[in-house]
């Protein structure tokens, strides 16, 4: 019998993409892992494998169509031996309703995962692959996530719900949208303020439709700037020590083909200073706080289109030189748009340097849930007071921005103190 291929859900947080580009065509034979399509989510553009062998009868969705829901069919597969014609002539499902989209409910990311449209929950939903699960943090011992269908958390949401005082009664103890009827509402979300409309009149322009990475980052920093009340405290760095020790390691290392950044440095200082200081290695959760016990850090990557953060996993633990490897592969595969979503979703704390651009320092938005990101701007030289007196010295200025929900000004200036003990000493983080 025809098989319907669906739009898979690629990522945790995905609802719908963008059919970027068809790979096979009608009456093409199709083997398991053959790549059938290319399809762009909110983060990268990723590629659409074959988990059945047959032929491609007919093609439903066209390439370039936007806002495919997940579980869509998008292409009649006519298995080993089935006519062609005949599978290419079946009727199919009907395509899942505006806002009916989310794959598995097992899909779900943690906290920053975003609740899918509306659906009912009691029709299963098919998928033609198994979603790639979100990476798991580290809470510590004791920290366990609430389990919660998508559409009972944006219920939730919108009504102001406490989800850790409702007692599910889906399985395995999900809470559904029943769930929700009895449970006392809190104060409501407010709803982000819609942009307004632009009327360039008869200025000259071209309107460029938006991709579905800058959709998503617009959303999300305005739900930031919005939610999130940001504090900010800079410190100004030495970092002649940094740079002499980043050139005798890379003379060690060239041996090796590895090449150190000042960038890979701080991130490893970072890390090393979200441990010293864990007050600030933190995540606000509405009634309680998460606290991380390993430091994964987001660097902020730009690519084509937007801003992608792939994650250094436990950096606070790893060398310098295993940092320097990771990141250059991270970085290069976020330009190709090849990154998995376990790759770029979760992180404990961001980094973000835009120093090469000559930025002497700015503000950086704070990436939910997260409770923290460090901005860096350019090393330059100054005068600077050594030892009483006035010098030249290689100084860069370092804002944090940190959620003041979850973390205090004073453990704040505590964890800029400790990255900034740990450039001007770089030893330290070596240790």
């Amino acid at each position: 019998m025809p098989i319907e291929l669906k739009m898979p859900a690629l990522s945790p947080t995905m609802e719908e993409g963008t059919l970027a580009k068809w790979l096979v065509k009608e009456g093409d034979e199709v083997s398991s892992g053959d790549i059938l399509a290319e399809i762009e989510t909110d983060k990268a553009t990723m590629e659409f494998e074959a988990v059945d062998e047959g032929t491609i009868a007919k093609i439903l969705v066209a390439e370039g169509t936007d806002g495919v829901k997940v579980g869509t069919a998008i292409a009649i597969l006519a298995g080993e031996g089935e006519d062609v014609k005949a599978a290419s002539a079946a009727t199919t499902s009907s395509p899942p309703s505006a806002g009916e989209g989310k794959s598995s409910e097992a899909a779900q990311g943690e906290g920053e995962a975003k609740p899918s449209p509306k659906r009912d929950e009691s029709e299963p939903q098919p998928q033609q692959s198994p979603s790639p699960q979100p990476l798991s943090r580290d809470g510590g011992e004791g920290q366990t996530r609430i389990k919660a269908s998508p559409l009972a958390r944006r219920i939730a949401e919108d009504k102001g719900i406490d989800l850790s005082g409702v007692e599910g009664s889906g399985p395995g103890g999900r809470i559904i949208k029943a769930d929700l009827e009895k449970a006392p509402a809190g104060a409501p979300k407010a709803a982000p303020a819609a942009a307004a409309p632009v009327e360039p009149g008869d200025i000259p322009h071209e309107a460029v439709k938006l991709s579905n990475m800058r959709k998503t980052i617009a959303r999300r920093l305005s739900e930031a700037k919005q939610t999130i009340p940001h504090i900010y405290l800079t410190v100004d760095i030495q970092l002649d020590a940094l740079l002499k020790l980043r050139g005798e390691l890379n003379k060690g290392l060239e041996p090796r083909g590895i090449k150190l950044s000042v960038n890979d440095l701080l991130i490893k200082a970072l890390a090393a200073a979200l441990i010293e200081v864990p007050e600030c290695n933190v995540s606000f959760a509405g009634d309680s706080l998460i606290k991380y016990s390993r430091a994964d850090i987001s660097v902020a990557v730009s690519i084509p289109g937007g801003l992608i953060t792939p994650i250094i996993v436990g950096a606070d633990g790893k060398s310098v030189s295993a940092i320097a490897t990771e990141m250059k592969d991270l970085a290069a595969r976020a330009k190709d748009g090849k990154l998995s979503p376990d790759e770029y979703q979760g992180g404990t704390a961001s980094i973000s340097n835009m120093g090469m651009y000559g930025i002497k320092q700015f503000d950086a938005v704070i990436n939910p849930p997260q409770g923290m990101i460090m901005a860096i701007g350019a090393g330059e030289k100054r005068p600077y007071v050594i030892n009483d007196s006035l010098q030249i010295a290689t100084v860069m200025s370092a804002t944090g921005s940190f959620d003041h929900r979850a973390i205090d000004g004073a453990d704040g200036a505590r964890l800029m103190q400790a990255f900034k003990r740990l450039v001007e000493n770089p030893l330290g983080m070596l240790a």
